[in-house]
């Protein structure tokens, strides 16, 4: 797993000017974690909790990670106030751990294969909260919380279909080679490496610099770092304290079997999500639980080809889907082009993108005439919600289709988008009403308009120099919306310092 260390070099560039950060810097839950979201908000669904054996701790995965420890034993005076916020928050253990379970196992093999300190698999608790979907004010996403530049140096494909940021294999991959490449880059320090993870390594080596150039110690502990990453590394040690010896600090940790939770599985070409979940006999929210980096309603038509099942239905979806007919992966549909159509007019209307009508046509540039036919990749028509299902502090209520209604008009009066009436329903926006029907209806929601179903609360620090059109076009969202989430007006000046609230469609964020 080496990587070129003139590629590496360059990497930190990138890296040090904003760091891999979490939400807050105190010894507390991540923002994704504990935002107060009043927007219908995707949560993932609790995974299939499997009895284990207590006579036999081999079977306990945590059992396994405490035998794999090698940070430490560190007794500074700065970890006890951490130790103790965990005590005093079991719930919280309990929440985030029972999420984590679908990935641990995975997480503490990769780090065995490479040799690496066990604790690491605790690390994502710190950066996310074991959320996939966790995405920063600084644009970083994924359980591992990886910028897109650094994601990208690190071989993290990402574009309209998929970001494998999220994807629970090539993220931890990415994790795990960026975390060596720092150890080696610091001399075998492994606080040391934590620290740049979350700070950036130039900012790290500058702080390093300036100790042993005043005489100073320059371990961890000396440094002068921003607050973040001063709490950052005592807060997975103080987690892998109380994860080592639970009994001492009366927490009960949640049980998790030393097996695999979910196993890859080659599907050899793209696959609508909805038809793989009917296949395997999963619900969407388990597949996407499992299969965060997919962005849109289908795999990429370019790849990664495979996708993870729990592995008690590998059998059943691998059957299936050896037998599914090769145009039944897809729904296409023929379009006419019309006069005035372009290619960026016609990807607006079907949620697709340029770049996919052109190579499903075999386009060579994006111009198009009246009176040709396009193929368009489509959803599954009458099939389930194409997105976690929309839960939240909102109010939900019914509404009866009337005759002449359209998803616009409904939309419209409700002052909702079409795309969010469309998911909460698990329909398509070509779908037909029909005048008697039920939709369902979340009011007031603060949720963005192009939100995909998986929305973040984030709260953005404004900086110098940034503008509601900058903040608006970093995060994908409107200007209209950052105002109407902070009761601001757009005559009014936002100035340095000044917080503001936004709802992010991590799905569709850049």
């Amino acid at each position: 797993m080496s990587v070129n260390r003139l590629f590496f070099l360059a990497a930190s560039c990138i890296v040090t000017s904003c760091g891999l950060i979490s939400e807050k810097p105190e010894p507390a839950p991540s923002a994704s974690e504990t935002a107060a979201v009043s927007a219908p908000q995707a949560t993932l669904p609790p995974p299939t909790i499997r009895k284990l054996d207590a006579e036999k701790p081999e079977e306990d995965l945590w059992q396994r990670l405490r035998q794999g420890f090698e940070l430490g034993p560190y007794e500074q005076a700065q970890l006890d106030s951490y130790v103790q916020w965990y005590i005093d928050h079991p719930d919280y253990i309990e929440r985030v751990f029972n999420r984590g379970q679908r990935y641990l196992y995975h997480i503490t093999e990769r780090l065995e294969e490479e040799n690496l300190p066990l604790e690491i698999a605790l690390l994502p608790v710190v950066e996310s909260a074991f959320d996939p979907y966790a995405y920063s004010y600084a644009t970083a996403s994924g359980m591992w919380q990886f910028m897109s530049g650094t994601g990208s140096d690190y071989g993290l494909k990402q574009n309209w279909w998929y970001d494998g940021r999220r994807d629970i294999i090539d993220s931890t991959d990415a994790a795990l080679a960026y975390l060596e490449q720092l150890q080696e880059m610091f001399d075998g320090d492994w606080l040391h490496a934590l620290a740049a993870y979350n700070t950036g390594q130039g900012r790290l080596q500058r702080s390093i610099n300036r100790n042993r150039n005043a005489g100073k110690s320059t371990d961890f502990w000396s440094l002068k770092l921003p607050r973040e990453t001063r709490n950052y590394v005592p807060r997975l040690l103080a987690l892998s304290k109380v994860v080592a010896n639970p009994e001492k600090y009366n927490i009960s940790l949640p049980p998790i079997a030393n097996a695999p939770y979910f196993v890859a599985v080659d599907i050899q070409s793209q696959l609508d999500l909805t038809r793989a979940s009917e296949l395997a006999g999963i619900s969407m929210d388990e597949l996407y639980a499992l299969n965060p980096g997919f962005n849109r309603w289908a795999t990429d038509p370019e790849g990664p080809h495979r996708l993870l099942m729990p592995l008690d239905a590998q059998a059943t979806f691998t059957e299936a889907l050896a037998k599914l007919p090769d145009n039944e992966r897809i729904s296409w549909q023929r379009y006419a082009i019309r006069r005035g159509d372009s290619l960026s007019t016609i990807a607006r209307q079907f949620d697709t993108s340029v770049d996919v009508l052109r190579t499903a046509n075999k386009l060579s540039s994006s111009r198009i005439r009246a009176g040709d036919t396009l193929l368009i990749p489509s959803a599954s028509v009458g099939s389930e919600s194409y997105a976690l299902e929309p839960q939240g502090g909102n109010a939900k209520r019914s509404y009866i289709v009337k005759k002449g209604d359209s998803f616009w008009q409904i939309a419209n009066r409700h002052k909702i988008s079409v795309d969010s009436l469309v998911k909460w329903n698990g329909m398509s926006s070509r779908d037909t009403l029909q005048p008697g029907q039920k939709l369902v209806i979340w009011e007031k929601s603060q949720a963005p308009g192009n939100a995909q179903g998986i929305t973040r609360k984030l709260t953005y620090k404004v900086r110098r120099g940034d503008s509601l059109n900058s903040i608006a076009s970093k995060f994908n969202v409107s200007i209209h919306e950052i105002t109407r989430w902070n009761n601001v007006s757009t005559a009014n000046y936002i100035h340095p310092g000044q917080q503001l609230t936004l709802f992010v469609g991590v799905t569709k964020a850049r």
